[in-house]
């Protein structure tokens, strides 16, 4: 129960935090009133669409490894702690960091979860955060850990974090943009020029519930070729052999795959396996296939 309140907490407060902000953007940029009688001001509604879309998906970022810590419950581990084990999930973490070039050393954390999961989250390459749940600690071994961490080392070496933070805030702007442009033409249809009217924020919002699931579809395919890459760049970090074998080791363990209910954080994950239609949505390819394009040489 004080999980959820703490979430839920969490959750309230970065969205005020998101309203406030961008609100008081928009005031400063003088962006008023998009609709008026003369129809629509473009200028107006592109720049609102875009302070807001990209806004909050960028204060989400910038927010990330906070979020992380919260909603996932991630126990930061000191680079110089005694226990055996995390010292040596520390170390490996540094190692491939420096492989990669990173500029600065990822902070490395655990969740207590008996899922078999890992993710790499952070608003830059040099404030990044990689974590791993204790029940991948528990079924993997040495081998397949360094792969799993390379593959999310790989992800912030090539900053997937920011790249999809640009695609989802393009995607939102369209998205809102889009639906007010229609629902205007929708409002005044069959009305003589000149005597426009604002469209109402219900016809706006079923439409932007429509158009985001097209969006979520651009999104997820965009996560899946991302997935593809930090594959190959775990591969070329940690041996492709490691990879494959870290990879081999999350589908023998797929039971295991999503065990904390947490969905706003599902695009942090590993493993997905949705089929069908809902495979439109995964933002992880399926893992046979990731280890295909790994043994064919990418």
């Amino acid at each position: 129960m004080f999980r959820l309140g703490k979430r839920v907490v969490l959750f309230l407060a970065v969205n005020l935090l998101i309203i406030v902000t961008l609100s008081f953007t928009l005031n400063l940029l003088g962006v008023g009133q998009y609709f008026s009688a003369r129809g629509i001001n473009y200028q107006a509604l592109m720049t609102f669409c875009l302070v807001w879309g990209m806004g909050g998906a960028f204060i989400s970022l910038a927010l990330s490894r906070i979020m992380a810590k919260w909603m996932m419950g991630v126990v930061v581990v000191a680079p110089n702690t005694s226990d055996p084990e995390l010292s040596g999930l520390v170390a490996m973490v540094h190692n491939l960091a420096k492989a990669a070039g990173l500029p600065k050393m990822p902070e490395v954390g655990y969740y207590p979860s008996p899922e078999v999961n890992a993710f790499a989250t952070g608003p830059t390459r040099s404030r990044a955060l990689v974590a791993v749940s204790s029940g991948l600690l528990e079924r993997m071994d040495r081998v397949q850990l360094e792969g799993v961490l390379s593959h999310e080392i790989a992800h912030v070496a090539n900053g997937d974090m920011v790249t999809m933070t640009l695609v989802q805030g393009v995607i939102n702007a369209f998205v809102m943009f889009l639906a007010r442009v229609i629902a205007f033409f929708i409002a005044n249809r069959g009305r003589d020029e000149g005597d426009s009217a604002a469209p109402s924020y219900l016809i706006i919002f079923l439409l932007e519930m429509v158009l985001s699931v097209l969006g979520m579809i651009a999104v997820a395919a965009f996560s899946r070729h991302r997935e593809f890459r930090a594959d190959e760049g775990g591969a070329r970090l940690a041996g492709r052999e490691k990879m494959i074998g870290a990879l081999e080791g999350l589908r023998r363990t797929v039971a295991y795959a999503d065990l904390t209910g947490k969905e706003s954080l599902a695009t942090l994950k590993i493993a997905g396996k949705p089929k069908g239609f809902l495979s439109l949505f995964a933002t992880h390819p399926p893992l046979e296939e990731r280890i295909e394009r790994l043994k064919a040489g990418f």
